[in-house]
């Protein structure tokens, strides 16, 4: 079953132009170790910014940055339009309900039934009819294409069933923005593939405005360069048009600075020895 478009459940509607995520000169240190240093780019709604870059560049700093986790030194943090760098935990709470974090281990909860697990955060911060909750959870994993073990434990799944699981339970509250923090690491290339294309018909389907943290260079370039397309037949996901694939943009962090932000064929061609040594 197709999921509800998100545009259809939002109370407030970002214009395409408006950002759904904005770093302006976003700085941050812990004692003198330099994090990040002005920091600067924005996510427009619908779009893919993938992060590359080595261990301890920064990357996953990013995430917690915008999910409120850390608060920088100096710059500001606007989510949906929303000025985050400066709230409460309180108030912080309303901007992370359209925001899902898929972490590197998929974080899954092993006493809970794949279903509880997707279903947690209804559960727990909705008022949602239990039956309506189910019904959502098959919807997602309807999605991720894993309906069938809905009532299995997270320890009987392989190692891929269990990311597209965490990437159901994030979505299951139907946020417009998904953070991915290293969600192939670990996964072998076919399986990761799998993840990645469920990034890929989230972007594309239901218009989800994603960051991926990755340092993994097949699995960027793959959700970059392809495209999902829902027809008769189902979907699929097939290459990427020159104009789809420069959608997507790419972000290189080098000992917290930005050292690249361009498209995929932009990476590639960069003479920056950094870049090529990463790329090679």
């Amino acid at each position: 079953m197709a999921l509800q478009t998100l545009t259809e459940t939002r109370s407030a509607v970002l214009d395409a132009d408006h950002p759904a995520i904005v770093l302006e000169q976003v700085n941050l240190a812990f004692d003198e170790k330099v994090i990040l240093r002005d920091v600067s780019f924005s996510l427009l709604p619908g779009h893919t910014k993938i992060i590359l870059g080595a261990s301890g560049s920064g990357k996953s700093t990013i995430l917690k940055l915008i999910l409120g986790l850390l608060k920088p030194d100096g710059g500001r943090i606007h989510v949906n339009g929303e000025r985050v760098d400066t709230m409460s935990e309180r108030e912080l709470m309303a901007v992370r309900a359209d925001l899902g974090m898929v972490f590197q281990e998929g974080a899954l909860f092993d006493s809970l039934t794949v279903a509880e697990n997707v279903g947690y955060k209804l559960y727990e911060e909705t008022d949602l009819p239990l039956e309506e909750v189910r019904t959502r959870v098959e919807e997602v994993l309807g999605f991720v294409r894993l309906e069938e073990f809905i009532d299995r434990r997270p320890s009987e799944l392989s190692g891929g069933q269990r990311r597209r699981v965490a990437i159901a339970r994030a979505m299951a509250a139907k946020p417009g923005i998904l953070l991915y923090d290293e969600a192939t690491t670990g996964l072998d290339p076919i399986t990761a593939t799998t993840v990645d294309e469920e990034m890929v018909k989230l972007r594309d389907l239901e218009d989800v405005s994603s960051i991926i943290v990755t340092h993994q260079l097949r699995d960027a370039f793959f959700v970059a360069e392809h495209e999902a397309i829902r027809d008769r037949q189902g979907v699929r996901i097939e290459r990427a048009d020159a104009a789809k694939a420069d959608e997507a943009e790419f972000i290189m962090l080098r000992e917290g600075v930005i050292a690249f932000e361009g498209n995929a064929a932009e990476l590639r061609a960069s003479h920056d020895e950094y870049i090529r040594s990463f790329l090679s």
